[in-house]
């Protein structure tokens, strides 16, 4: 069995138990199961689709010689698991088993998405950082900062949910799982400020080595991340003078998190792949 075939079962297996937590948990939410069961069969299976995923994703870093960012793929896939790792760490500071619920359904799109789609993952570069620490740092550093936004965007959605059912005055069911608007809303504003500060520092470390050899930056891509960047950083201006909040600022994360999610097509598009790897299927 080839590298790549194993990597893919490995990722294969994470979706499908990522899947198996979003099934499990709603249908224990539509059976009125308890939140502490659901809970903890929550994180079995994510914890289970996680470490599948994480071994699948060291696989192909092994196989391109870092971290392994080389195409839409890997790119889709990684961000799947920087939604993972940021709920382990946020879900335990608020009621975590409907978060685990969303992030479950959420990484299970994305990772089964990228498995179904053979054209995203029809060649990967090798050594695409040119075995530059600083550069692959700056890449693993903005796409967990799109993760971060990813989860910003689910919560986004919990805080938009929670205010329907509010005004219809809908409070049983699967609303009553929701964390209230108040810690949705601070809970946000916490997730943007990091995913703000990581893209930040992802860009710092960037343009430290891009001076050295301006020949070497890709304009488009750079164009397209900065602007990326500087939404962002209004966005959390305005949540910081007040002037978006609420139900606003959940609908401009959703946004503005879509809009990231289609700047993954030129930033990829413009990666230079000093040597290709083709994938046998």
């Amino acid at each position: 069995m080839s590298s790549l075939l194993t990597d893919r079962v490995l990722l294969w297996f994470g979706a499908v138990l990522y899947l198996a937590g979003f099934v499990t948990g709603l249908v224990a939410l539509t059976r009125r199961q308890s939140a502490g069961g659901l809970r903890t069969i929550l994180n079995l299976l994510l914890v289970g689709g996680w470490g599948f995923q994480m071994a699948g994703l060291y696989v192909r870093g092994l196989a391109v010689g870092g971290c392994p960012l080389g195409n839409k793929f890997e790119i889709v896939q990684f961000v799947a698991w920087s939604v993972m790792v940021l709920y382990f760490f946020v879900g335990t500071t608020f009621r975590g088993s409907l978060l685990g619920l969303f992030t479950a359904g959420y990484a299970a799109l994305l990772a089964l998405v990228s498995l179904l789609l053979p054209a995203w993952d029809l060649d990967r570069g090798t050594k695409i950082f040119g075995q530059n620490p600083w550069i692959e740092l700056h890449a693993a550093l903005a796409v967990f900062s799109y993760g971060v936004f990813g989860l910003l965007a689910l919560t986004a959605v919990m805080h938009l949910l929670q205010n329907w059912s509010l005004k219809h005055k809908r409070l049983n069911g699967l609303f009553w799982f929701l964390p209230s608007v108040v810690q949705l809303d601070q809970i946000n504003h916490r997730l943007l400020a990091f995913g703000v500060l990581l893209l930040t520092f992802s860009l710092g470390v960037g343009a430290a080595w891009w001076v050295r050899d301006t020949a070497s930056v890709d304009l488009p891509k750079l164009v397209v991340t900065v602007g990326v960047w500087f939404a962002y950083l209004v966005v959390l201006v305005l949540r910081w003078r007040a002037w978006l909040v609420s139900v606003r600022f959940a609908w401009v994360c959703l946004v503005m998190f879509a809009v990231a999610l289609l700047s993954l097509g030129p930033v990829n598009s413009s990666r230079h792949h000093p040597v290709v790897l083709t994938p046998e299927r």
